[in-house]
């Protein structure tokens, strides 16, 4: 895809994203490096602007996420039509061990 200066930039969920992001890594910091946490939060918080630009570039290029919505309902559908068909058993071969082509037991 091309670059398109008139395609939307989703700022809100990019936003939200980074902050859920944010508070997830600030807690795992805080419990397992104690140590040097204000370093490390301000890593994490340096990241905020690099994430939203990356977003922003890739979603000016035509890039957008499936919602978690949106990734159920497929997955929904074709579990349903799974169950329904059933697949035919193949035929005994030399290499399996059930049907016809047995081999015999050497005495």
């Amino acid at each position: 895809m091309r670059w398109d200066s008139s395609r939307p930039v989703p700022w809100g969920r990019l936003m939200r994203e980074w902050l859920i992001y944010t508070a997830v890594m600030a807690a795992v910091l805080a419990i397992f490096f104690r140590d040097d946490v204000i370093t490390l939060l301000i890593g994490v918080l340096v990241s905020g602007p690099l994430y939203v630009l990356l977003g922003a570039v890739l979603a000016k290029f035509g890039y957008q996420r499936k919602t978690l919505a949106e990734l159920r309902t497929p997955r929904a559908s074709t579990t349903s039509t799974e169950t329904t068909t059933v697949r035919a058993r193949p035929a005994p071969t030399r290499r399996t061990s059930t049907g016809p082509n047995r081999p015999r037991p050497k005495r």
